[in-house]
């Protein structure tokens, strides 16, 4: 007697148009179509969970170089004068003072034009 696939048959299948839903017309109705889908938006959200942190490193770096600008100095030197003041303050940290405690972000730009000098 052969063995059908009825059951674990219907199973992957609910569990493929399960995670198919919300994408658009046959893509989450027909089997084929939503499990190419599928395979495609995991390799996509795989890679863009690395391009995120691109992303928010190339925003952060844009914010700290317009601040930077407003207070005479430009990206690379203040973060050189970081450096070697020893002011071990990240990216995102930096970003942040820049928007919302622009006199705070004033005093590391004067720290780092100091130990520039």
């Amino acid at each position: 007697m052969r063995v059908k696939t009825g059951v674990v048959r219907r199973r992957r299948h609910k569990k493929v148009l399960k995670l198919a839903r919300g994408f658009y017309s046959g893509r989450r109705k027909h089997f084929r179509k939503a499990k190419e889908q599928l395979e495609h938006s995991l390799v996509y959200a795989f890679r863009d969970r690395k391009q995120k942190k691109r992303e928010f490193r190339k925003l952060w770096i844009i914010r700290i170089n317009a601040a930077c600008r407003l207070n005479d100095m430009n990206y690379s030197t203040f973060m050189n004068g970081l450096k070697k003041a020893g002011i071990e303050l990240d990216r995102k940290i930096l970003a942040d003072m820049a928007m919302n405690d622009p006199a705070a972000f004033t005093k590391v730009v004067e720290a780092s034009k100091a130990a520039l000098a």
